[in-house]
């Protein structure tokens, strides 16, 4: 009998463990969650306004904050580096702070150009080719060490890396290039929003009626993002007489900020832009 009980408790003690060690197994090989959203209308639409924010935000600090434009560079840049920490060390995509990192990039990525172009004097036409064959050694790199350059599969520390890095550039890039064609083409603030809202047409027209490749549209349409967002930021809060609107970049950033606050509250609240179920389950129990 004692023999009988020992070996009932030892059953008993070894599915007790059993149980205790399932769940942690099942999160041990629970597959990692994409750390950026999906592609909606509302991530085209928070970009835009993130990017026109970006342009007006730099220029408003630069103004008034007193620190130059290497300081306010420097106070964004770690800010910036503060989200992003915050950002990697998420277990699944969130809203308020992917979005807060793409707000801040936006502001880094445009002073980044300033700089080099205002305070260092290098030609537009330079920066521009620079950021360039910077992001296509980006993509290369990526490409080489991931074999995609998906947005869907931002799911390890290193993809992440290789996505924010892009990102960077891409504001970098498309600060330059929105510049270099709105004054050195002498074209104009709407003119020029026009033209790069015409280009980002007809990139979907060739994804959608041409069958163009779909991460490579992604990323040609995420740089021209950044122009066209700069160029109606420009429009808005630019002097009249110098082809603006006159809203000034305190109005004209405290709007779209508010706008982008409403739509990120939207999301985090819905998860319209989360459709992984394990995702959404796993925001919804964090």
């Amino acid at each position: 009998m004692t023999s009988d009980t020992s070996g009932t408790a030892e059953a008993a003690a070894a599915y007790t463990h059993g149980a205790a060690a399932a769940p942690a197994t099942r999160r041990r090989s629970r597959p990692r969650l994409n750390k950026v959203p999906e592609v909606t209308v509302y991530f085209w639409v928070i970009k835009v306004l993130c990017t026109t924010v970006g342009e007006t935000a730099a220029d408003l600090l630069n103004d008034k904050a007193g620190l130059g434009l290497t300081g306010v560079s420097v106070l964004m840049s770690a800010l910036l580096a503060v989200v992003l920490v915050v950002q990697f060390r998420t277990s699944a995509y969130r809203a308020g702070v992917y979005w807060l990192a793409v707000a801040l990039i936006s502001v880094v990525g445009t002073l980044v150009s300033d700089n080099l172009t205002d305070d260092m004097g290098v030609p537009l036409e330079t920066t521009t080719t620079v950021f360039a064959i910077l992001l296509a050694v980006v993509f290369v790199a990526w490409y080489r060490s991931e074999r995609t350059l998906s947005i869907h599969s931002i799911d390890t520390t290193r993809r992440e890396s290789f996505y924010w890095l892009a990102v960077l550039f891409t504001f970098a890039l498309g600060t330059s290039a929105g510049d270099l064609v709105a004054e050195r083409m002498d074209l104009g603030y709407w003119v020029s929003a026009v033209l790069f809202a015409l280009a980002i047409a007809a990139i979907a027209i060739a994804r959608f009626a041409l069958g163009l490749d779909a991460v490579w549209s992604f990323w040609i349409a995420y740089v021209l993002t950044r122009p066209l967002g700069a160029s109606v930021g420009d429009y808005l809060s630019q002097p009249t007489g110098d082809g603006g609107l006159g809203l000034g970049t305190v109005v004209t950033s405290a709007l779209f900020l508010t706008v982008i606050l409403g739509l990120v509250v939207f999301l985090a609240i819905t998860r319209k832009d989360v459709t992984d179920p394990l995702q959404q389950e796993e925001i919804a129990t964090a």
